[in-house]
């Protein structure tokens, strides 16, 4: 795994390098695409913890996403109005405090998770699929038929949210801390991974029989990785939605669930850097080569069957040989 390591330490390094790059050289908007990047990372950082450690391909991550988006949307619109979410039985006033957004998006996307989770997780295989991609588009056409925030039109936040001692408003300020997130993010995803309920996920993605016979329960384990899988990609959503100042429903569509699944894939199913390596080519390839065509999604669908047929591991994969993603 040292080979890995070294090549995992590269690729974060050249995430930092790009912006600092831009930020010397006065290139703001370059600062905006690596922080889209980072933002993009994170969520499929929390979606590999559940595809890639748990081997629980979701077609409805976008749904938490979207959620975490919303979170954010809802509570800043109601304070740059002034106007409190509800006032019974107690008064909940909107915020523009980043911290506030970010703790309230995670817990409504865990609850979420938890409770769709425990729904589709009765099932698995394509039906797993299948129960989540609905999910995500119920949560599409509900937000779509919600006229208070927007509904098909979405809706805008005219000011960036604030986070103490920093102004967001400066692009590189606004990606040192998304930044920060991915590798606190990155962090707790090697920690959960080398700990016993890593272990024990593991092993019910190899063996669901066995991990029973050994008195652990595969559904308790799955229902907590894709509880914590979609935590992390709410949070990822709530800093999207920052960044563009901007939630629409199409951050609940399935579109946005397919685009995850394929950084990850890009990138190396159940490699920790995977989902980081594949979001940052999809951003970059997505502006270069939308800047040379309008059918740009051709020429990346071309490079992404290459790697799925002559890299198995993913770039990393294939970059390191050998070396397990799982070790």
């Amino acid at each position: 795994m040292r080979r890995e390591h070294r090549l995992n330490a590269l690729i974060l390094g050249l995430v930092l390098a790009v912006p600092l790059w831009a930020w010397a050289t006065s290139e703001p908007f370059t600062i905006t695409l690596a922080t889209r990047a980072v933002i993009f990372a994170i969520a499929g950082v929390g979606l590999n913890l559940a595809l890639g450690t748990g081997g629980l391909v979701s077609l409805g991550h976008a749904a938490f996403f979207g959620i975490g988006g919303y979170a954010m949307g809802i509570l800043a619109s109601h304070a740059q109005t002034y106007t409190p979410l509800f006032e019974w039985p107690f008064v909940l006033e909107g915020t523009k405090s980043m911290p506030v957004i970010w703790l309230l998006a995670v817990a409504a996307s865990a609850l979420a998770a938890l409770m769709i989770g425990a729904l589709s997780l009765r099932t698995s295989g394509v039906y797993f699929i299948m129960i989540t991609l609905a999910f995500g588009q119920m949560f599409y056409y509900f937000m779509i038929s919600w006229p208070a925030y927007g509904g098909e039109d979405g809706l805008s936040i005219y000011v960036r949210n604030g986070f103490p001692g920093l102004n967001t408003l400066d692009p590189i300020q606004f990606f040192a801390l998304s930044f920060a997130i991915l590798c606190a993010v990155l962090y707790l995803v090697t920690r959960l991974r080398a700990s016993a309920f890593g272990l024990a996920l593991g092993a019910a993605r190899q063996n669901e029989a066995r991990t029973r016979a050994v008195g652990i329960d595969p559904y308790r384990v799955r229902l907590l990785a894709f509880t914590l899988s979609g935590a992390i990609t709410g949070l990822a959503g709530a800093l999207f939605a920052d960044l563009n100042r901007f939630v629409s429903p199409v951050m609940f569509s399935w579109h946005t669930s397919g685009e995850l699944i394929v950084f990850i894939i890009l990138g190396g199913v159940g490699r920790l850097m995977g989902p980081v390596l594949g979001a940052a080519l999809y951003v970059a390839l997505e502006h270069h080569l939308g800047g040379l065509s309008d059918y740009w999604q051709i020429y990346f669908g071309a490079i992404l069957l290459g790697v799925v047929l002559f890299a198995r591991g993913g770039l990393i994969g294939l970059i390191v040989g050998r070396e397990t993603a799982h070790d």
